[in-house]
This record gives structure tokens, C-alpha cells and sequence, in this order.
């Protein structure tokens, strides 16, 4: 169903620099900054999905890469952490704002790891209709060169990483990593902290399977486990309960209307989640009906 043009445009500007390429920004006003997460690893705040990074005697590896023109800036922020090469990177998911150092992080020495459909979409470039953005297939160094199929552990300083992979959440190449000894979580974009999710429905994202993979994480988490999105500042389990139960509520209430036949227009000018708590709804107004849109489309 053709979306509101003008509800599109709006939209569009709030979700550019949370899920798709590089777009018009002064990378050079970007600032990287590193935060203790748990254990062995820091989270890298900059544009973009938030960076995981796991220091210690075997080296550095990283969760996503942000863009291309903030690989010196995230090198330079990982040399503040640890002097030792960055010989993993993971990508939680092909989007642009995860993937975008690939290139720049395979081609230095960096083996690139990731979900087989992560590999898949990058190697054949995507269209994601919600933002009318058109990627083009990446460069063969931007590609990853281990792709797993359900779960991938790499054991490294002194812990196991574990890679999960979630179905059909925010994308259909969705993984989650779970820092087994430092109890910390990282969430990709199965994860906005403090906003309604972009929901990559045409990249095979739905909100049954993001729902699923924050039941997943509730699962695998404990009360002192740090939690690490893939936007927004760090939480805990109490915080990723919060969402899950939002996402649910959500669910609920657009399901309710579009069961009763109601068109997504009609949906989005009712405002169903205008009384939700204001901390998801964003600073932009048009962001809660794109989020009814990614909900209505992928049910």
C-alpha cells in the first residue's frame, strides 16, 4: 500500500543516519568516543550503529564499522583502548551505518565476519523502498569472508563471543553477540534504545522476529548483564524488558486496527501510540507512523 508522501519524506530524515549509507553529513564534526560497557569491552559512540569492542591478549576484535570516512576516527579511538590489531570485525547486519568501514577494515588485515545473508545482500546491493534508497553492491574487500548459518563462537581474550543469529527482526541477517565472560550483550539493531525500531521490512525484517529476538536476548541475560544497542545509550535487562513490552503493546494495537480492516492510512491518522511514554516517540513527528507502517506491512 502507497505510503503518504509527505509522511515518507519527514520519516525519512529522522531514519537516515540511524539504518542506511552514507548520506549528506560533515563526517568531519563527528566526534568517536569509548565507554566501559563490562569486562574486556567498550562500546564506540560516533554515526551510526554502535560499535562493540573486545580488547585484550589475542588482540582487538569490533562489532560493526559505522561509515567508510570514520575509519580513522573509530583506529583512533580503539588505539585509546588497546595498541593491538583489530583482526576481527563482525557485522550485525548489512545496513550502511553498520557496514560502511568494511571495505576499509577487510582490505587492512581485518577478517570480516557475519550472517550468510549479510554477505548475500551486500554482494548483490538492496533497495530499501521505506526511504527510497538504492545501495549498490559493495566491493569484494567489503565483503564478509566467514558467514555462518544459525550461531558462530570466536574464542578470543580469554572469553567466548557468541554470535546468534535472530530471524526476520530488524532484517533477516540479524545477529546478536553475547559476551559470555564479560556478561555484556550486544544487540545490533534488534535494539533501539529510547525509540520505536526501524523495521527493515523489505530486507526481511518483521516485528514477530524483532519481538522474538528480545525474548531471546531476556533469555540469555541476567541482572547485571550490559546491554549494548544498536542505537542509543547502554541499558540493562530491565531496559530491554521495557522495550519488549512496548513492541508488544505496539504490536497489539495496530494489529487490533488492521484485523478490523482498517487501511494504513487510516491507522496512522488515528495515532494509536500517541499515548505511549514520549521517550519512544522521538523528536520528530513523523516517525511514530512510519514505525505503525513497518509494523502494519510486516504482519
Amino acid at each position: 500500500m502507497k505510503r503518504p508522501t509527505n509522511l515518507l519524506a519527514a520519516g525519512a530524515l529522522a531514519a537516515l543516519t540511524i539504518a542506511l549509507p552514507a548520506v549528506a553529513q560533515d563526517f568531519d564534526k563527528v566526534e568517536v568516543t569509548a565507554e566501559k560497557a563490562a569486562g574486556n569491552i567498550h562500546v564506540l559512540f560516533g554515526a551510526g550503529g554502535n560499535i562493540g569492542v573486545s580488547s585484550g591478549a589475542d588482540g582487538v576484535f569490533i562489532i560493526d564499522d559505522q561509515y567508510a570516512p570514520l575509519t580513522p576516527k573509530i583506529r583512533a579511538a580503539v588505539k585509546g583502548i588497546s595498541d593491538q590489531p583489530i583482526r576481527y570485525v563482525i557485522n550485525t547486519h548489512y545496513h550502511g551505518d553498520h557496514t560502511g568501514g568494511n571495505e576499509n577494515f577487510g582490505t587492512g588485515g581485518s577478517v570480516i565476519v557475519a550472517h550468510d545473508n549479510v554477505r548475500v545482500r551486500l554482494a548483490a546491493g538492496s533497495f530499501v523502498k521505506a526511504f527510497n534508497m538504492k545501495n549498490p553492491p559493495a566491493p569484494s574487500g567489503a565483503l564478509p569472508v566467514i558467514t555462518f548459518d544459525s550461531e558462530l563462537s570466536l574464542h578470543f581474550n580469554g572469553e567466548e563471543a557468541r554470535a546468534i543469529h535472530v530471524k526476520n527482526a530488524h532484517t533477516d541477517g540479524d545477529s546478536i553477540i553475547w559476551f559470555r565472560g564479560s556478561n555484556a550483550l550486544h544487540m545490533g539493531d534488534t535494539f533501539f534504545n529510547n525509540r520505536f525500531p526501524f523495521i527493515d521490512v523489505d530486507g526481511g525484517g518483521s516485528i514477530n522476529g524483532i519481538i522474538a529476538a528480545a525474548e531471546k536476548a531476556l533469555r540469555i541475560a541476567d541482572d547485571k548483564t550490559v546491554i549494548i544497542p544498536g542505537h542509543g545509550p547502554l541499558t540493562d535487562k530491565a531496559g530491554l524488558t521495557e522495550y519488549r513490552d512496548m513492541l508488544i503493546e505496539a504490536r497489539s494495537r495496530v494489529e487490533a486496527l488492521k484485523k478490523k480492516g482498517e487501511s494504513l492510512e487510516a491507522i496512522v491518522a488515528a495515532k494509536p501510540l500517541a499515548d505511549m511514554p514520549a521517550k519512544w516517540q522521538t523528536d520528530n513527528e513523523a516517525w511514530p507512523g512510519m514505525f505503525i507502517g513497518f509494523v502494519y506491512n510486516s504482519l
